[in-house]
């Protein structure tokens, strides 16, 4: 059985820094590619960034510049540094991991774990 978990949510005012962290346990080999996903109540969930086994970031463009993903292959974690914050950001985050290569692809179909998800609020 694998188990995926978030941590590092909470209320942030606007142009704060967050981090969350990812660790996924558990009966899992490897793992190839490992993301951020978030979700407004009422609508789709949406990538955030995602990373590969190799270290190849993918990110949502309202995001670039202000997000960085990370990874840590052997321990099976990953981070997400989140400058900049801004209201619109606040949703529910959600980590997610893959066990192929997945490079760009932003599908949140070709992840098979997901953890129970974290919030996050940005707000004066």
């Amino acid at each position: 059985q694998v188990h995926v978990a978030e941590s590092g949510g909470g209320l942030v005012e606007p142009g704060g820094s967050l981090t969350l962290s990812c660790e996924v346990s558990g009966r899992i080999f490897s793992i190839g590619t490992m993301a951020w996903y978030r979700q407004v109540a009422g609508n789709q969930r949406e990538l955030v960034a995602e990373i590969t086994r190799y270290n190849e970031p993918n990110y949502q463009s309202s995001v670039k510049g202000r997000f960085t993903i990370s990874k840590d292959n052997a321990k099976n974690t990953a981070s997400l540094q989140m400058n900049s914050l801004k209201p619109e950001d606040t949703a529910v985050y959600y980590c997610a991991a893959a066990l192929g290569y997945y490079s760009g692809r932003g599908d949140l179909n070709d992840y098979e774990y997901w953890g129970q998800g974290t919030q996050v609020t940005v707000s004066a």
